[in-house]
């Protein structure tokens, strides 16, 4: 056997070995474990490496559709950095939940959006990935936001672009995961200040696929705010998942597993509604290692008295988005 894989095969042996150091006992008190765990996830994150600013938001332009309107805002989570985002309002005068979505490894926001901009958009819109659009469509108000190296925000044609902005953030104590849940964090402020005419802040969704589940997953973790949580095919055991083959460098916090399995961490979510959606065919977030995080996850909200709270979904196919389950779920707990 090559010295390579051996020592692949060391590590991984390594990470699934492990007995994470915050795994609820079930003899702490509940509240005062998610008060310890969130603390210590956020360390883990670098997320006292942030400081809010002055978002500075500006509209760039609004327009007109069939279900709405689109209207397209820059804001700065932090000094000296800018993001973009479309909000899609239904026709409505009424307040309406908003579902925060966040697209994946692929190209940019504008695939949430359901717009071919590049080559072979076609082929990540029609994996059920254009839910901004969708959302809308199911009467919520829908952002779709560009997320750090991804699109507007640093990708290319070619696809994103992780590996220097992932690997820089830890220079300085940060992570991309970290770096990701902030900005959401501080669309959620806008969301809260400058349109609360017209969302129900009291009913902030976010979900995403992929890459875009993740973050959904710590950005909920982190923020109270979000009422539930719709991650896509991102939810997994570490050992089974990004720990097991070559997975994007953003994926990675600097000794998570000594801590926490992503199981462990549905406690600090509970008990707001959490749907776990996963597909039967996904090769790289496998149906087993999300079936023993599951497990985890039901064991918390069972002990946060919200048995009932979470759900896992599963799609008959591989790593996509799934409409037909993230919507009408949605609905029953809204």
């Amino acid at each position: 056997m090559e010295t390579t894989q051996i020592h692949k095969i060391y590590n991984h042996q390594k990470v699934a070995a492990l007995t994470p150091a915050y795994r609820y006992d079930g003899k702490e008190d509940f509240a005062a474990w998610q008060a310890r765990a969130k603390a210590q996830l956020a360390m883990r994150l670098g997320m006292d490496k942030f400081e809010a600013c002055d978002p500075q938001m500006t509209v760039e332009w609004e327009k007109e559709h069939d279900y709405g309107t689109e209207v397209r805002i820059t804001f700065s989570p932090e000094a000296g950095y800018r993001l973009p985002a479309h909000l899609l309002f239904p026709k409505t005068t009424e307040k309406r939940p908003a579902v925060i979505c966040l697209q994946g490894h692929s190209k940019g926001m504008h695939i949430s959006l359901g717009r071919e901009i590049y080559p072979g958009d076609d082929k990540s819109i029609a994996g059920g990935r254009d839910f901004a659009v969708q959302a809308v469509k199911e009467g919520y108000v829908a952002i779709a936001m560009e997320q750090r190296s991804f699109g507007e925000c640093g990708g290319t044609e070619k696809g994103p672009d992780c590996h220097e902005g992932s690997m820089s953030a830890l220079l300085f104590g940060r992570t991309a995961i970290g770096e990701r849940v902030w900005d959401i964090s501080r669309l959620i402020d806008l969301l809260c200040t400058e349109f609360a005419d017209r969302v129900d802040t009291d009913k902030i969704v976010c979900t995403g696929n992929s890459g875009g589940g993740t973050a959904t997953f710590y950005a909920s973790c982190m923020d109270e705010r979000i009422a539930v949580s719709m991650p896509s095919c991102a939810f997994c055991t570490y050992k089974d998942s990004i720990a097991a083959m070559k997975h994007c460098v953003c994926n990675f916090i600097p000794g998570i597993a000594l801590d926490f399995d992503m199981g462990d961490l549905c406690g600090l979510i509970a008990p707001r509604p959490l749907m776990i959606m996963s597909g039967v065919e996904d090769k790289i977030f496998p149906i087993h290692g999300v079936e023993e995080s599951y497990a985890i996850c039901r064991q918390l909200y069972a002990a946060a008295g919200a048995p009932n709270a979470c759900r896992l979904l599963v799609g008959d196919k591989g790593h996509q988005y799934y409409p037909e389950l993230a919507w009408p779920n949605l609905k029953a707990v809204l």
